[in-house]
């Protein structure tokens, strides 16, 4: 899930909720939203292919 910060930055937030303390991960935060989607399909590669 990648969602704009009032810094004008992007980031990269788990799509589950942590069961403890109720707040998603962050995942990174990046300049654009095209590199934070990048990111995003890397992340999602990693998952499946390691």
């Amino acid at each position: 899930m990648i969602r704009k910060l009032k810094s004008g930055q992007f980031r990269i937030y788990s799509r589950k909720k942590n069961a403890h303390t109720g707040r998603r991960r962050n995942l990174g935060t990046f300049g654009t939203r095209e590199q934070a989607q990048q990111h995003e399909r890397e992340i999602q590669y990693f998952k499946r292919h390691s």
